[in-house]
């Protein structure tokens, strides 16, 4: 074999062993009860907090352990688990996205990313009395 050849056949070697790398990363919105359906497999799932629920939360007793509870679309609900502490605007944000593990006592969490409802909203009606005064 002459040296181009195997220099090609490792650098193919090294694409495919860098594609499936990147696939293993990959994952899909999960509602709680298909994440509980696979307890252990790293999932993401889309949920709103349950405001009727406390946040357990105490920076004096442990900073980096927070854990409150989440409702899914589908009316799925399930406790939530983080070791980090909790995250600014928590209470008031519309949905969370979790990314994680679900156990038997919860969804361990290692990330949460928070969708807060936006200052800058458009209120057409209020635009529209806005333009009526300056008229």
């Amino acid at each position: 074999m002459k040296k181009l050849h195997i220099f090609l056949l490792v650098a193919v070697a090294v694409a495919i062993a860098v594609m499936i790398s990147f696939t293993t990363d990959l994952t899909t919105y999960d509602t709680i009860a298909s994440a509980k359906e696979k307890p252990g497999t790293y999932v993401h799932l889309i949920a709103k907090l349950d405001r009727s629920k406390p946040i357990e939360y105490d920076p004096l007793k442990d900073p980096n352990t927070c854990a409150f509870t989440v409702i899914d679309s589908l009316g799925g609900i399930t406790r939530v688990i983080s070791n980090k502490p909790k995250p600014t605007d928590l209470e008031v944000s519309e949905r969370v996205v979790l990314k994680g593990r679900m156990k038997e006592d919860g969804f361990h969490c290692d990330d949460i990313l928070l969708k807060c409802p936006s200052k800058y909203k458009d209120d057409m009606n209020a635009a529209s009395k806005q333009l009526q005064k300056e008229s």
